[in-house]
């Protein structure tokens, strides 16, 4: 019986011998322990409190404020302060200031912190993302994240893996994300509760790493642990500047899955996810004269430079309707300097938009976008909770960057191929 990529990421970071079943409690070390502006001071604390003076391992600890950085008050300035402090005591190498931050997961495969092979926690949701690279990456509270920062291990409980096979081919404004939100439309936003989701087939492997990562980023929002793509060509290009080794893992012919999901995408036009969940997914043919106040581009879901080149496209030479606030926000600083010199930021200035500093403002409702009592926006961010960008009287639609842009031209959700 073989084992899936998960499986065998997650039986190389353990003391014992021998594969490892879903269900079992594991002991595993970890490479990567990330935190940001809102879980790391908790994490922190913890430390402090446990009596050790020195973090397991000054290089694999990651310190990334950007969820209310730049500081949008004094109590979130304080909280960039532990950070600062923290990182200063113990040395911490991958701690990430003003002007060198970007959005967490989109800063970490940038840099080169995260490869394959490796496991990955961080004390927040999305941290599913670098499974895209082939690593087991998952979400974890704070205070498992201290017990790291003192042993450099951490409990995990094995999951059982799901495969998600894409046939087909993709027409033009579909990606990735129409591909996970329509895979959340499916199965539900508790349809891989604590699973693996492995995705694979013709489809994916045609895919660029900034829609793989997309993928990976959401499969959180259908309650799944981990959201893994096997290792290919694109993935050893991506990888192949940074100076650590990436250690490749395959999942064997015959690893058990707890089930097998295929479709055939050919037809699949671009998907929005409707107020209030990642699953109530329609295709935007099926949205009718829905108005928006705000259109946000950006997110450690779509702010790579791909996503801001789609929305460019379909923004240059036009404007945002009159009363749609445009914001976009680039992922990371060297995303930032790219879309500067491509005459992209231009583009979305002249359109009427607020080209931002990356941040995770308006996807958490934190800061630089957050919706009053009755406003609509449509994102590329990746939840749409109820009052997950402010006012819990507000509505948030999830989109792709081309549907994204679309809109903020007509006022309204409109398919790209009608601009």
């Amino acid at each position: 019986m073989g084992n899936t990529i998960a499986e065998k990421i997650l039986m190389a970071h353990i003391a014992a011998k021998g594969p490892v079943k879903p269900g079992e409690f594991i002991e595993a070390k970890v490479d990567v322990a990330l935190a940001n502006d809102i879980t790391a001071p908790l994490a922190i604390s913890e430390f402090n409190k446990s009596g050790f003076s020195k973090v397991f391992n000054k290089n694999k600890v990651v310190l990334v404020p950007d969820h209310f950085a730049p500081a949008k008050d004094l109590k979130s300035a304080n909280q960039c302060k532990i950070l600062a402090n923290f990182a200063k005591e113990q040395g911490i190498k991958n701690y990430f200031e003003i002007g060198l931050m970007g959005i967490e997961h989109a800063l970490l495969p940038e840099q080169g912190i995260v490869l394959p092979g490796d496991l990955v926690i961080g004390a927040d949701s999305h941290t599913c993302t670098y499974g895209a690279l082939g690593a087991y990456a998952t979400g974890m509270g704070s205070t498992d994240l201290a017990r790291a920062y003192i042993d450099g291990k951490c409990w995990l409980k094995v999951p059982a893996t799901n495969k998600y096979i894409y046939k087909g081919k993709l027409n033009k404004w579909v990606g990735g994300k129409d591909l996970i939100l329509y895979t959340i439309g499916q199965i539900g936003v508790d349809g891989a509760l604590y699973k693996v989701m492995e995705y694979s087939g013709p489809v994916i492997r045609k895919l660029g790493m900034d829609d793989r990562f997309s993928m990976s980023n959401m499969a959180i929002e259908a309650g799944a642990r981990a959201g893994l793509i096997e290792p290919d060509e694109t993935t050893k290009e991506y990888v192949s500047g940074f100076k650590r080794k990436p250690k490749y893992y395959y999942s064997d012919k015959d690893a058990v899955y707890e089930k097998i999901y295929e479709w055939d995408v050919t037809k699949l036009e671009p998907q929005v996810a409707c107020p209030h969940l990642p699953s109530n997914v329609k295709p935007v043919s099926g949205l009718k004269d829905i108005k928006v106040d705000q259109v946000v581009i950006g997110s450690c879901t779509n702010g790579r430079i791909s996503d801001l080149r789609i929305a460019a496209k379909l923004l240059k030479g036009k404007k945002a309707a009159k009363g749609v606030k445009l914001i976009v926000f680039p992922a990371t600083q060297k995303i930032y300097l790219e879309a500067v010199k491509e005459g992209l930021a231009e583009i979305f200035v002249k359109a009427g938009g607020v080209f931002s500093t990356p941040t995770c403002g308006p996807c958490l409702g934190g800061h630089m976008g957050i919706l009053a009592e009755g406003e609509v926006a449509i994102a590329t961010t990746n939840r749409n909770f109820l009052g997950r960008m402010g006012s819990p009287k507000s509505f948030v639609y999830l989109s792709n960057p081309a549907v994204a842009a679309a809109s903020a031209i007509t006022g309204k959700i409109t398919h790209p191929a009608k601009i």
